[in-house]
């Protein structure tokens, strides 16, 4: 396995500091945000450490160049917006975004690109099947014609007002993934899989290793804390933001041994990329900096690579 991190949370850092940060850190691969070049609607969107809306092969090459020098692997291009948005012109943006970032990957000498399905949050999964049929299938059509391998994150985006109760993303159990793949059996359609998202919907995440091991592309490395006492007070129906906090690996609920343990079982030999959504180490660009060191010297005592 690979240990690298998500480079969403260095949006004050330029590409190549970004390169040799991780170098410096002793990771071996990042995982590098691609959205559009424009003001974030959340936190950790809007990221744009490689503009794929502009890429040239000359610029490419230069890229691929800096990754090389300092021999760190790119994991994936990431991109996390909604593409069954109920707003059309949103969708369409997303999707031809999407696209850009699939047909950008093979440039960069990456064959991952890591997003969500989507969805319509006020409709269930069934009503949102057709536009999910509609959407996906040209876009992993343009998969495999690039040889790019779409990795989706099980994140249900479901924390604020906006978007209850539905979630954005329709990709967020088994049950759903089974139905995914029966859909569109190609193999360049599988998962970026956040044990963390698990933890507070109360579901086993090491169960999905074993079932999905073909379909494990790339692997975030996010933990989370559940604080019983809020969860007693407000109770599971609530927005899951009043009784869970993200954290970096090794300060939340996940058996960080027992993850790598079934991964290693399983044959995974990718990346696993630790994403940074914990608030306690959001002050400075140093402190969010020694969130990567710490989960860094943290998970080496599972990871070699």
């Amino acid at each position: 396995m690979k240990l690298g991190f998500v480079s969403a949370i260095l949006p004050d850092l330029s590409l190549r500091e970004v390169v040799s940060f991780a170098r410096e850190a002793g990771y071996t691969c990042v995982e590098i945000m691609c959205w559009p070049v424009s003001k974030a609607e959340r936190r950790y969107a809007g990221v744009t450490h490689i503009d794929v809306a502009n890429l040239t092969k000359s610029h490419a090459d230069e890229i691929r160049e800096v990754f090389e020098s300092a021999g760190i692997e790119l994991s994936g291009l990431g991109y996390y917006p909604n593409p069954l948005s109920a707003d059309r012109d949103e969708a369409q943006a997303c999707i031809k975004h999407l696209q850009k970032a699939i047909r950008a990957a093979p440039l960069l000498g990456c064959n991952r690109v890591n997003t969500f399905i989507g969805r319509d949050w006020t409709r269930s999964v069934d009503d949102n099947w057709p536009q999910f049929r509609k959407t996906w299938k040209p876009l992993l059509a343009l998969a495999e014609q690039q040889d790019v391998y779409i990795g989706i994150e099980n994140c249900p985006m479901l924390f604020t007002r906006d978007e209850w109760p539905g979630g954005k993303n329709l990709a967020t159990s088994p049950a759903i993934w089974r139905r995914m793949f029966e859909e569109f059996p190609t193999k360049h359609f599988g998962l970026n899989f956040d044990p963390s998202h698990f933890v507070w919907q109360q579901m086993d995440y090491l169960k999905p290793l074993r079932e999905f091991k073909e379909r494990l592309f790339h692997i975030h490395a996010k933990d989370v804390r559940i604080d019983p006492e809020r969860l007693d007070n407000v109770g599971i129906l609530a927005h899951p933001v009043d009784y869970h906090v993200p954290k970096i690996p090794g300060l939340g609920e996940v058996d960080w041994g027992r993850f790598f343990s079934v991964l290693g079982d399983v044959g995974y030999a990718g990346p696993v990329c630790v994403e940074v959504e914990d608030r306690a180490f959001e002050g400075s660009l140093e402190s969010r900096q020694t969130a990567l060191h710490q989960s860094a010297t943290y998970l080496r005592n599972f990871v070699a690579g």
